[in-house]
C-alpha cells in the first residue's frame, strides 16, 4: 500500500518547527532595538546604508544557496514587477530609517505602539484597495485603534508620528509586496540591491571627507555595522520557515511578541517615560487587538468547520 504523503505526525513535527521559527523571528525583531541601541551614536541614515549593503551580500550568498539565481534574474527582466519593487523598496526604506532614528533618540514606545497599530492599518489597506469588507469586529477594532490616536492627539498634544509612519509604511509595503507575488528573499535581495546605488554614494561620500563611523572609529563599531545585514536578513529567513509551516492565524497572534518585547525593553530596560496617557494609548491599542484577534480566531473556526 503507498504510504501517505504526511501522516499527522509528520505534520505535528512540521507545525512544531514553524512555531519555533516564528518565536524565534518575532523575538528577534522585538530585541532589535538593543542591536541599534549599540550603533545610536552613528547616524541613522549611515547605519540605513550599511544594514542596505549588507543585506545585498547576505542575500545574495543565500539565493546562491538556495540556487534562486534564475527566479531572481526572472524579476528583474520584469519591468513591471521591477517598478513595484522600486516602490516597495522605497517603502521599507522609510520604515527601517524611521525605526532607527527612534530607538536612537529614546523612542522605542513609539515604535511598538508603530507595530501594534500596524494589523490595523493592514485591514484598512485591505478595504480602502483591496474592496475587502469590514465585519463587526474589525470595525469596532479599527475605532479603538482610531480613539487611541485621537486621544494622544487631543489630550497629549502630539501625533504619534513615529508610529504612524512605521504602521502605514510596513502597511503600504505588504500591500505593494502582496501586488508584485515575489518570494521573500530574492524580492527582499532587488528591493536592496536597488537602494544599493544611492548607499554607495553616500557611504562613499562619507569616506572621502572622514566622516565615515565605519572606518574612522573603533572595530566594535565597524563589526556592528557590518552585522546589520544579519540582522536583517536572519529573521527574515526564520519568519519564511515559520508561513510555510504556520496557518497565517497563528503567525498573526505571535507577530504581537514582537512590539510587546520592544514596549517592555522600553519601560523597563531603557527607562522611556510612561505617564498615564501613554497607559490608555496603548490600553485602547490593546483592546482593539484583542477585538481584532477573537474576530480573526473565530472566522478561522467558522473556515475549519
Amino acid at each position: 500500500m503507498p504510504t501517505p504523503s504526511s501522516s499527522p505526525s509528520q505534520k505535528h513535527s512540521e507545525s512544531t518547527i514553524g512555531l519555533f521559527f516564528a518565536l524565534a523571528a518575532f523575538t528577534f525583531w522585538g530585541l532589535c532595538p538593543i542591536y541599534f541601541k549599540a550603533v545610536s551614536a552613528v547616524p541613522a541614515l549611515e547605519v540605513l546604508s550599511h544594514r542596505i549593503l549588507w543585506s545585498v551580500l547576505l542575500l545574495a550568498a543565500l539565493i546562491s544557496v538556495a540556487r534562486q539565481w534564475p527566479l531572481t534574474l526572472g524579476i528583474l527582466r520584469d519591468r513591471k514587477k521591477l517598478k513595484l519593487l522600486l516602490v516597495s523598496a522605497i517603502l521599507i526604506a522609510i520604515n527601517w530609517l524611521t525605526f532607527i532614528w527612534a530607538v536612537s533618540n529614546e523612542r522605542i514606545l513609539d515604535t511598538s505602539l508603530g507595530y501594534f497599530i500596524n494589523p490595523l492599518v493592514n485591514v484598512l489597506l485591505g478595504m480602502v484597495f483591496l474592496q475587502e469588507r469590514l465585519n463587526r469586529g474589525q470595525t469596532l477594532a479599527l475605532l479603538l485603534g482610531l480613539a487611541a490616536v485621537c486621544y494622544q492627539i487631543m489630550v497629549m498634544g502630539s501625533i504619534p508620528l513615529v508610529a504612524l509612519i512605521l504602521a502605514c509604511s510596513f502597511g503600504f509595503y505588504g500591500l505593494v509586496r502582496k501586488k508584485v507575488s515575489v518570494a521573500s528573499v530574492p524580492g527582499l535581495a532587488i528591493e536592496t540591491l536597488l537602494l544599493l546605488p544611492l548607499c554607495l554614494g553616500y557611504l562613499g561620500y562619507l569616506a572621502l571627507n572622514q566622516q565615515s563611523n565605519f572606518s574612522g572609529q573603533t572595530p566594535d563599531t565597524a563589526l556592528l555595522l557590518a552585522l546589520a545585514g544579519v540582522v536583517t536578513t536572519l529573521p527574515l529567513v526564520w519568519f519564511n520557515s515559520a508561513a510555510t509551516r504556520l496557518p497565517l492565524s497563528t503567525i498573526g497572534f505571535i507577530q504581537y511578541l514582537g512590539p510587546s518585547i520592544a514596549f517592555m525593553l522600553a519601560v523597563f530596560l531603557y527607562d522611556e517615560p510612561f505617564n498615564r496617557e501613554k497607559l490608555i494609548v496603548f490600553a485602547l491599542i490593546w483592546m482593539a487587538l484583542v477585538v481584532f484577534s477573537l474576530d480573526a480566531w473565530q472566522q478561522q473556526r467558522r473556515r475549519n468547520l
